[in-house]
């Protein structure tokens, strides 16, 4: 599906895609008729993400939507019950909880492998250059939805809690144009219930880095790069008995392709009637903690999650 027919046509071509499969925003929903098609991948801009989930799926077809789910708390609710009222899965594209060695830190958070966790540190930032719809408000555009999802989301899959208080501030230089419309950086504390702190940082104006850090009673989990389509390095800290330093392990895990792990799974979920690992629920988690963390910025105030 393009709007652009010149460049539909040489994709389709490139792959073996007949014409007849190729549609555009106009005849989108014709794809009912359309018995190739099992699942639509909505990698539209945010702001269309709602529209173009909810009609796929009123088309009969099961749906792998990109993160954010949605710009609003409401839009994430529609989608979730309009998969519902058409008997299709939904699932939201967070690759990182089909990739090896975030995996492999959610196991050793959960089994407590290095005690109780006390605080977590994540940042993602990348040096976006105009044009780029990541910079247009209109189209769900700003750092929080389209990078800083991903240290939120980790540290909900880090503790396996949901937040109940934010705390944000953002920066929006009047010197640089590409920031017109939305903030070059974003920080945010996510408090807990268990009392973890979770100290979040995203950005447009930044060289690349993204990695996070969970610190517990008896060591340390430090995950860099953490969010990247590859190359991702696990180490592990904790206190050495011989003496007072620390002893250093590198986990080795091998790599895999982030998009077709999660594509295989959601294959399955399909042909064996699961729920997938990552549904609908899981991106309204997040849609939650973005509109806090958006209101508290309005407000110079911690929002407690609930408001």
């Amino acid at each position: 599906m393009s709007g652009h027919p010149d460049k539909a046509k040489t994709v389709a071509e490139a792959y073996g895609i007949e014409k007849n499969a190729i549609y555009n925003y106009e005849n989108f929903d014709t794809i009912l008729e359309d018995d190739r098609i099992d699942v639509v991948y909505i990698v539209l801009p945010n702001s269309m993400h709602a529209e173009f989930t909810v009609r796929a799926l009123r088309a009969g077809k099961h749906v792998l939507c990109e993160k954010p789910m949605a710009v609003s708390i409401e839009e994430c609710q529609r989608m979730i019950s309009a998969a519902e009222e058409a008997k299709r899965k939904l699932m939201i594209a967070y690759r990182l909880h089909y990739e090896p060695l975030n995996r492999k830190v959610m196991q050793m958070c959960d089994e407590k492998r290095f005690g109780e966790i006390k605080t977590f540190d994540g940042s993602f930032s990348i040096n976006v250059e105009a044009p780029n719809i990541r910079l247009a408000a209109e189209l769900g555009g700003g750092p929080v939805g389209d990078v800083g999802v991903y240290p939120i989301n980790a540290a909900r899959y880090v503790t396996g809690e949901e937040p109940v208080e934010a705390f944000a501030q953002a920066h929006q230089p009047t010197d640089d144009p590409r920031f017109r419309e939305v903030p070059e950086s974003v920080s945010c504390v996510l408090r807990f219930p268990s009392g973890v702190l979770a100290n979040i940082s995203c950005g447009f104006g930044a060289h690349r880095n993204d990695f996070y850090r969970v610190a517990c009673t008896d060591g340390l989990i430090e995950l860099t790069p953490a969010f990247s389509y590859n190359g991702q390095r696990l180490m592990t800290h904790q206190k050495s008995h011989a003496d007072s330093h620390s002893v250093v392990t590198h986990h080795e895990i091998a790599e895999v392709n982030h998009f077709a792990s999660e594509m295989d799974h959601f294959s399955r979920d399909i042909l064996e009637d699961r729920k997938p690992r990552t549904p609908g629920e899981e991106g309204l988690a997040d849609m939650r903690v973005l509109a806090a963390m958006a209101q508290s910025i309005r407000d110079g105030r911690a929002v407690r999650l609930n408001e």
